[in-house]
């Protein structure tokens, strides 16, 4: 299947029922993110690219909002529409006019997920202040650290990015400001960010950004390196409890594992591309494809079966369930 401009139902541990979009249409997604993070979803980025000047194949704002106009409409009860999917979406430079025409078709809030690794670029936040939320990614306080988790390419730096986050903050016009923490451990030698020197620094930092929401969360599918495992329940939960009494329990949001959502309210077209879509944005089980699409068992069974045979698809066992991913 060749990539397109993906949009899909998301049922997210954070944001509810939300209707993806992904900016960046090529049919090689490794090769269009400037991080090659050890807990990635989609795998190993072989070739970081540094800047949207090397981005092959972003979509056009016209693209994407034409596209909107009839899509949106297949799924009721949404809580955002956002902007995600396989790519940094702040790499498409059109991001901030695509929100802009959605927002006049489209009446549900919009957020943006980002890796934070372009938010001191003041193009990119003037692009952000468009969207009523922005969910950035930041996993340490410490430069050896970001480096070793999220492997950014040349010349991103994590205090050009501090510095872009605590910008965005101080707009007058800005979006709800939420920090994704996220916390990995390794099963060998390698600098994790859950050790008490590691969440201090985080806290002395996210103190001086003064975001609107800190998420803390852990990695919950196959990563792209096998050695990032899990961080413990217990050990999250001990981390939160530390941010609330520091930030406030209002602000602090604990994502776990397992936590279930309803199943989205669907119009289907071709499901063979909605669930193969779906997969190409994240690796899904069985069930959480079933949920995402309203789909149901017995429907969704043969779909799979067929998939796994042209190949299109393949099986990843982790911690005793099976993911699907693109092949």
């Amino acid at each position: 299947m060749t990539k397109r401009i993906i949009y899909g139902p998301i049922l997210s541990r954070r944001l509810g029922r939300s209707l993806g979009i992904d900016i960046i249409k090529t049919p090689d997604t490794k090769k269009n993110c400037n991080f090659d993070c050890v807990y990635c979803q989609l795998g190993h980025v072989p070739k970081k690219i540094t800047g949207n000047t090397d981005v092959k194949g972003l979509v056009a704002s016209e693209e994407v909002i034409e596209s909107l106009r009839s899509y949106h409409k297949n799924i009721e009860d949404l809580d955002y529409v956002t902007f995600s999917g396989t790519c940094e979406p702040t790499l498409n430079p059109a991001l901030g006019e695509m929100i802009r025409g959605i927002k006049e078709i489209n009446p549900h809030p919009i957020c943006v997920i980002t890796n934070s690794s372009l938010v001191d670029k003041e193009t990119v936040r003037e692009n952000l202040s468009e969207t009523d939320l922005v969910v950035a990614t930041l996993v340490s306080g410490y430069e050896e650290t970001f480096r070793a988790i999220n492997r950014p390419a040349k010349g991103i730096e994590l205090e050009n990015i501090i510095n872009g986050l605590k910008e965005i903050r101080k707009m007058d016009k800005r979006p709800i400001l939420g920090i994704e923490v996220m916390l990995v451990n390794a099963n060998m030698d390698f600098p994790v960010n859950h050790t008490e020197k590691e969440i201090d620094r985080l806290k002395e930092v996210l103190l001086e950004i003064d975001p609107d929401e800190i998420e803390i969360l852990t990695v919950s599918r196959p990563p792209a390196e096998d050695y990032i495992v899990p961080v413990p329940e217990n050990r999250l939960k001990q981390i939160a409890m530390e941010f609330e009494n520091v930030f406030g329990k209002e602000r602090v949001k604990l994502v776990l594992k397992g936590v279930k959502k309803s199943r989205s309210k669907m119009k289907h077209g071709n499901i063979e591309e909605e669930v193969y879509d779906l997969i190409m944005r994240r690796p899904c089980t069985f069930k959480q494809i079933s949920a995402s699409l309203g789909i149901n068992d017995k429907e969704l069974k043969p779909i799979i079966d067929r998939m796994l045979s042209s190949q299109s698809i393949k099986e990843n066992a982790v911690e005793e369930k099976k993911y699907y991913k693109i092949n």
